[in-house]
């Protein structure tokens, strides 16, 4: 038998991350919580959809596109390999590593890292919220929507609100997270 682990995919209920991001993932990617992608800008200055990306975008390692939504799914070794892979050449295209031997080295750590927010059930539905610390540090949270519970637009409600914004006016930030059922927070 064929060794598997947990790693998280893009998922994509609906077309509003090809709308609300500069660049949407393309569904069923792998995916990582990519805050690297943040590191080298002043973040209190972003505002639109770079905005919305550090609050909520999990990052799609093929395409470097984001994704709201990702789920929990069986991988193979072979399959977390080609996703490292696939990491390393995006770090080296679009965020500078130096060499493919770094950019692997730095992408199985993130791999690894997104491994460890894998680890729930399978199908179980992950988000991520960031902010800033109040010492400047990037602050992860993620959410899990565990499988099982009903998945339909009356729950999606519970968790989710949306709200018809005209203009450039950014929306109020509002998600009520009382349906979801494990919360973990991470500082990088």
């Amino acid at each position: 038998m064929t060794p598997t682990r947990k790693l998280l995919r893009t998922l994509r209920l609906d077309a509003s991350d090809t709308f609300v991001f500069a660049k949407a993932a393309e569904p069923g990617e792998w995916a990582v919580p990519g805050s690297f992608a943040f590191l080298d800008q002043d973040v209190t200055e972003l505002t639109g959809k770079a905005k919305v990306a550090f609050r909520s975008g999990m990052l799609g390692v093929q395409s470097g596109g984001w994704s709201t939504l990702c789920s929990v799914v069986h991988a193979t070794d072979a399959e977390r390999d080609e996703a490292v892979r696939q990491l390393a050449e995006l770090l080296v295209r679009d965020h500078g590593a130096p060499t493919l031997a770094v950019a692997l080295a730095a992408a199985d750590e993130e791999m690894t890292f997104a491994e460890g927010c894998a680890d729930h059930l399978e199908q179980t539905v992950v988000v991520i919220h960031r902010k800033l610390s109040e010492d400047g540090d990037i602050r992860e949270e993620f959410r899990t929507v565990r499988p099982g519970l009903p998945f339909n637009k009356d729950s999606m409600s519970r968790v989710f609100t949306f709200h018809e914004v005209e203009g450039e006016e950014e929306p109020e930030e509002r998600i009520d997270l009382a349906g979801m059922t494990e919360k973990t927070s991470h500082d990088r």
